[in-house]
């Protein structure tokens, strides 16, 4: 048995990817998670085109193994586009990508539940145009703790002269993500990402920590700023999350986030409803001055 969505072919389309969708609703068939894809690319594709990026793929379902995948392989669909990348090691290596809803359901044909994407495009892999705060709580944390956090972090960006908008993970936590022009360089935006990072945990090191072992997170928020170097990723606005009840990493206005609840509040269905819902994503740019506010409040 197979379905033709967005001109291609999904085998098995009745395969339950999810048993249940959340409350209230029916599991989500593998041809579901492929029309949910297609009906969101105009609105994801706005933050996920023409990025490398790596997929996780769950061929049997919630039920079965997962693993992530960066590198295309044999038998990957046209629609889902290919290009060469240097590492760090100088070698070129094959990377995927996607630029239409075709490619978002390629996917999802072979198995993908999530997209995670660069903080740059492909056209200039050099220049990020997106800086990337995850606020990652200890499990003992409930999600007004994050909540609060990804307000108080706004205030600091705001301070230092940057607008950030705000994603639900869909899992525990909460992205803060800053628009950037194209100026500047992986080290640069590392950099920013570090010290503003270190700085919040300086300033409240009860509440923050910055440090990797899962040890050092106990009763505080992790915030990972290692999502801003080159060929690190991100989960990308309005990728389903392979977790129970399909939730969805959706984008949510700073106004709406004080009455949210969870991480996962938002479902396939809502995340269509409600699309980017206003929220403002202004490019701007990491000047000196701005670097040199975060020196000096790091030092003082």
């Amino acid at each position: 048995m197979t379905e033709r969505i967005e001109g291609v072919t999904i085998s098995h389309p009745e395969r339950v990817i999810f048993a249940d969708a959340g409350p209230g609703k029916a599991g989500l068939t593998k041809a579901g998670l492929a029309r949910y894809y297609q009906q969101i690319a105009p609105l994801m594709l706005e933050e996920a085109a023409d990025r490398p990026l790596s997929l996780l793929r769950l061929p049997d379902g919630m039920a079965g193994e997962r693993f992530f995948q960066k590198h295309p392989g044999k038998g990957f669909p046209k629609a889902i586009r290919q290009m060469r990348i240097t590492e760090s090691d100088g070698e070129d290596a094959a990377y995927a990508y996607v630029a239409d809803a075709a490619g978002l359901v390629a996917a999802v044909q072979m198995g993908t539940v999530e997209f995670h994407i660069w903080p740059a495009r492909r056209d200039r892999l050099e220049r990020p145009d997106r800086l990337v705060f995850d606020l990652d709580p200890d499990e003992g944390l409930g999600f007004d703790a994050v909540r609060a956090a990804a307000l108080s972090l706004r205030g600091r960006l705001l301070d230092l002269g940057l607008e950030p908008w705000a994603m639900l993970t869909g899992g525990k936590g909460v992205h803060l993500v800053v628009p950037l022009r194209r100026s500047l360089g992986w080290g640069d935006l590392k950099r920013f990402a570090r010290d503003f990072a270190t700085l919040c945990a300086q300033d409240e090191p009860d509440r923050y920590t910055v440090e990797l072992a899962k040890a050092s997170r106990k009763g505080r928020i992790f915030i990972d700023w290692l999502r801003n170097e080159r060929g690190s990723t991100a989960v990308a606005p309005f990728s389903v999350r392979a977790r129970p009840g399909a939730p969805v990493a959706a984008p949510v206005g700073w106004d709406e986030l004080a009455g949210i609840a969870s991480a996962r509040a938002f479902g396939t269905q809502a995340a269509r409803e409600r699309g980017w819902a206003g929220i403002r994503r202004v490019r701007q740019s990491l000047t000196r001055p701005i670097f040199a506010a975060l020196d000096r409040a790091l030092t003082g």
